[in-house]
């Protein structure tokens, strides 16, 4: 096997740089590969890591880039989005990654494609869950993940956290943190994973932030990332220099570089340049100051107002309990939901007997989905995907979520806003209100794997009792594809006889 500086460095618990290098479709390829030829040479640097979709637009191939990286002396890691993709698409994607000797896979859901309608066939967590069944199968990936800690409302904080837990169950080696400017948020990151008892390595997100992206991530553009309004004043101020405040873009890299070490994190993940002498020059000055990072934290204190941090004493009054209707309608759909029927017993051979029944008669089984659908629909906004898991996210459909994610938020998420559509709410806030409501805050960790597309209008009652459906505990591999029919010969038969 060949060498991995990226996963010798994090195994060995040694700091270290990985730069990030945009394959953007402006980008020219021959300028790319100067830049990895020089970032190769660089004492520090330990990958390359190439874009794809940034932002939610198409860029370069990011095997392309990457391939021809590591010829020229730099390690790649290769983003893997599951945008405009579908899950065989990815598989195939992979084992081509895997066939000629790249290792190193940033697994994310990536951003809604700009101009599209596009639906998600996977998300990040279930990207994982098959990058590392093909890893168990003898590819040797080493899985990085992304993290946004920069979340200032509960629901939206803590489920970045319950994701990234479910991201690590499902075989991820590392994160990667969104960007932001708060050292109190990178604490609380590294003091959650460290209360549960989990040791994976994560890098920070250290970006040299020029005023034009200041101005932009101040919006929420790209999704995921901000910056403070004071701090786009204070670049404001910064460009006014004769260096048009270069010096100090790059002081501040170097200071947040610092910082992370002295906090224990894995490395330093820099962006926002491709300029190999300023990376250098990050890192050289990131070590010098290393020994000052306590002080040099206290700079980077950028949060809104009315910032929530998971282990502050919040003056705020407690979210109030489910209320009686919803409580009432829960207990309703509860009792009435297949999964309250005990496998193996007498009950739900007879309930699997009357499914059986039904299903082999096309118009009453397209009755029942019907019926089916308008119980569900003004309820919980079913769109009849045929593989129901209202009960695992508090009855909330995943439907309803415009990237159709199914294990947690996706990282756009705006104080409780949706990402795609920002004046709607994010319906995982819905989903974690109702769970903390119920004392029910583990069950969101429960992994949902992708659903059975071919069953898109169709009972999921009859799917569950006939195990048509993919569920959690009962998940479909449906990233090959299918084996061909087999006819029957007559040597077969005779066989059989």
């Amino acid at each position: 096997m060949p060498r991995n500086p990226l996963r010798e460095s994090l195994q060995a618990g040694r700091f270290c740089h990985m730069v990030e290098i945009v394959a953007s479709a402006i980008s020219r390829e021959a300028r790319l590969l100067e830049i990895a030829t020089q970032l190769g040479l660089t004492p520090g640097v330990v990958a390359g890591s190439i874009t794809s979709y940034a932002g939610g637009s198409a860029g370069q191939d990011p095997v392309r880039v990457g391939t021809a990286a590591r010829a020229r002396g730099l390690t790649p890691s290769i983003h893997i989005t599951c945008v405009s993709q579908d899950r065989r698409g990815l598989r195939h994607r992979l084992e081509d990654i895997a066939a000629i000797g790249l290792e190193n896979i940033f697994a994310i859901t990536g951003d809604y494609p700009k101009g599209s309608s596009s639906v998600f066939d996977m998300d990040s967590v279930e990207l994982v869950t098959l990058i590392n069944e093909l890893r168990q199968a003898g590819m040797p990936f080493w899985i990085g993940v992304a993290v946004s800690p920069f979340k200032y409302t509960e629901p939206d904080c803590a489920y970045q956290y319950l994701k990234l837990e479910k991201k690590f169950a499902a075989g991820a080696d590392y994160a990667i943190t969104q960007l932001g400017y708060d050292v109190r948020k990178f604490t609380e990151l590294k003091r959650y994973l460290d209360d549960r008892g989990i040791r994976k390595p994560v890098f920070g997100n250290v970006y040299v932030l020029g005023l034009k992206p200041a101005e932009k991530m101040s919006k929420g553009e790209p999704p995921g990332c901000w910056v403070a309004p004071e701090l786009v004043e204070r670049i404001r101020e910064e460009v006014k220099a004769k260096d048009k405040g270069e010096a100090t873009r790059l002081e501040r890299a170097a200071r947040m570089t610092a910082m992370l070490r002295g906090l224990g994190y894995g490395g330093a993940y820099i962006g926002g340049t491709h300029k190999p002498e300023f990376v250098r020059w990050i890192i050289e000055r990131g070590q010098e100051l290393a020994p000052q990072w306590e002080e040099l934290a206290k700079e980077f204190t950028y949060a809104p107002k009315s910032a929530f941090y998971m282990y502050a004493q919040s003056s705020a009054p407690p979210r109030a309990p489910l209320g009686f209707a919803s409580r009432v309608m829960n207990a309703f759909w509860h009792l009435l939901s297949p999964t309250q029927v005990r496998e193996g017993s007498l009950f739900q051979k007879w309930v699997t007997a009357i499914a059986r029944a039904i299903d082999r008669r096309p118009g009453l089984s397209q009755k029942l989905e019907k019926a089916e659908f308008m119980v569900k629909s003004p309820a919980f906004g079913c769109q009849s995907c045929g593989n129901c898991v209202l009960p695992d996210m508090q009855y909330v459909c995943p439907q309803t979520c415009p990237k159709q994610l199914r294990n947690g938020p996706c990282g756009g998420t705006n104080m409780g806003q949706c990402e795609v559509i920002p004046e709607q709410p994010c319906i995982w806030v819905k989903v974690y209100d109702r769970a903390k409501a119920a004392n029910e805050l583990d069950l969101l960790k429960v992994y949902i794997p992708p659903p059975d597309r071919s069953l898109k209008g169709t009972s999921a009652w009859l799917n569950y009792f006939l195990d048509k459906d993919s569920r959690p505990g009962h998940p479909k591999d449906l990233s090959r594809p299918p084996a061909p029919h087999k006819e029957e010969s007559k040597d077969d038969i005779t066989v059989s006889q």
